[in-house]
């Protein structure tokens, strides 16, 4: 399978931040704890293993069969699960919400960054047990984001009314969907295997998140990937001095709100904003900001209210009822794992570089943060194109009138450059304004005013002729931007915007196997493979 690497900075697609972390630039050392090098890992190992106990090992496991109760698992997955009862093993984890039938490709690409992560650091330290980690967010209330998936440039969406946890969302109306989805991928043996996956996850369970822990084992638990729904009492337990803490002194808020004037100051955006208080409360049907008032805590977008010792009692009483958002989960996730690494994208990265000072003031141990795998999948049919047009894959990663100027430039019989012309002009004027120096100041101004009208002049000419040779190769420039609007939808990268299911019509199993095994979670660069 034919391999080919990118550096993310020049694929135009990654934030500053981004790239300077991969570059390990020393401006951004302050907020990170290790870089991801297999090497580093073995203080990351002595720092939570100092840092979890057996008695929260033991929790961990006891909620994970729960949840996977009537859940057909794997050797691997069963194992994995035991193997976190010893003091020897580790998680790396990645986290996604629950999109209708994973959503965009890179769900893909997490999943197996720590698949293929937690397999390196077994070969690395063999002494230890690695565990991969897919967090769900269950927890999440935007329905809006994750209720449709695109299928050959259309929308497959789910419609309903919806309110609270996603995870807890019943799956009612998803039959629509399975109608949508049958006539969308047709009648070959794979479609019909994606279509029975999508409705033993969808139609056999009752709401969200069970849906999507069975699409997940189905499709990784091969691999020995643990599923993990923090939406849970038992584990939420653990967090409570947290979030009391949260309540009563706004920890997270002062020490986020700290780091993130540090990181402005280096010219680096304000990821996510911090609130005076970052925890939701949850019930059923209802997920809303926690806001405090005169020592009065209110429910947002509600009646209810508590007063310091009601709010306090509540969270000691119902620890389930509070839910960590976005700035919290990170910690939550950390207090609860054995974790070693987090794998997210860009985006989530950035975030947890705000956190660095909040975990520190909390004592616990911040984890190796690692950038996820991005792919992109070239069908041989495109290849074959590519190969007709004498485009390289670079190339196509340039924005698209950037890349349609070039390969006009490229193909043109003629040459559409008018430097040598400006050049000469330019001679010409440095006579000229030879001449000017012996006269005065308004012949000099008359000089100079000529000379960029008559620049200026070449330029349009140079346009204009530019022009004229994209509309003589329009066939040729139609194929190329058809191209790569087909690689890059939207003039995004195909990861963000086109579901798995595209490619596994094509190649079944082969897929999953082809990413598996060629996708290094430490090579940090952009990966391109043809299929």
């Amino acid at each position: 399978m034919p391999i080919h690497s990118i550096s993310y900075h020049k694929t135009g697609y990654f934030s500053k931040l981004i790239c300077d972390y991969l570059s390990e630039d020393k401006n951004l050392k302050p907020f990170y704890n290790r870089f991801p090098k297999l090497e580093n890992f073995e203080k990351q190992i002595q720092e939570k293993q100092n840092s979890f106990s057996v008695a929260q090992r033991k929790i961990l496991v006891e909620q994970l069969l729960f949840k996977y109760k009537g859940i057909e698992m794997s050797e691997a997955t069963i194992r994995n699960i035991e193997l976190l009862r010893e003091n020897n093993t580790f998680t790396v984890t990645t986290g996604h919400q629950l999109n209708l039938f994973t959503g965009p490709l890179y769900f893909l690409y997490k999943i197996f960054s720590a698949i293929n992560l937690a397999e390196q650091l077994k070969i690395k330290y063999p002494q230890n047990n690695f565990v991969p980690i897919y967090w769900m967010a269950t927890e999440d209330h935007d329905f809006e984001e994750i209720n449709y998936f695109n299928l050959f440039g259309k929308k497959i969406q789910w419609q309903r009314d919806a309110s609270g946890a996603v995870g807890e969302l019943p799956t009612d109306g998803l039959e629509e969907v399975v109608e949508k989805l049958a006539t969308a991928l047709g009648e070959s043996d794979n479609a019909k295997t994606l279509l029975s996956l999508f409705k033993d996850a969808y139609l056999k369970h009752d709401n969200l998140a069970d849906a999507t822990r069975y699409l997940g084992n189905q499709l990784f638990a091969e691999y020995g990937l643990v599923i993990v729904d923090g939406n849970d009492a038992e584990l939420k337990k653990a967090f409570i001095p947290y979030a009391e803490k949260e309540l009563t002194e706004n920890l997270s808020y002062k020490k986020v709100t700290e780091t993130t004037g540090k990181l402005t100051d280096l010219g680096f955006p304000e990821q996510v904003y911090p609130r005076e208080i970052n925890l939701f409360y949850l019930r059923e049907g209802l997920r809303e900001r926690i806001i405090e008032q005169d020592g009065k805590f209110f429910i947002n977008d509600s009646t209810l209210s508590f007063s310091e010792e009601e709010i306090l009692k509540e969270l000691q009483e119902h620890p389930e009822r509070f839910s960590p958002n976005a700035l919290l989960r990170p910690l939550y996730e950390e207090v609860i794992l054995p974790n070693l690494c987090y794998i997210g994208g860009g985006g989530e990265l950035a975030y947890w570089f705000q956190l660095k000072d909040y975990f520190k003031a909390v004592e616990v141990p911040f984890p190796i943060l690692l950038l996820r795998n991005s792919i992109l999948l070239v069908p041989e049919n495109s290849s074959r194109k590519l190969e007709k047009l004498e485009v390289t894959i670079d190339e196509l990663f340039k924005p698209q009138q950037e890349l349609i100027t070039a390969h006009t430039r490229k193909i043109s019989e003629i040459e559409i450059d008018f430097s040598s012309q400006k050049e000469l002009l330019q001679k010409q004027f440095k006579d000229l304004y030879s001449l000017a120096e012996k006269t005065d100041a308004s012949f000099l101004g008359a000089v100079r005013a000529q000379e960029k009208k008559q620049l200026n002049g070449l330029i349009n000419l140079e346009k204009r002729l530019l022009k004229a040779q994209k509309r003589k190769l329009v066939d040729e420039l139609g194929r190329l931007k058809t191209l790569q609007d087909q690689l890059f939808p939207k003039q995004s990268l195909q990861e963000r915007q086109l579901n798995f299911s595209e490619f596994y019509l094509e190649n079944g199993e082969g897929l999953l196997n082809t990413l598996k095994k060629n996708l290094d979670p430490l090579d940090a660069n952009f990966t391109v493979i043809k299929l």
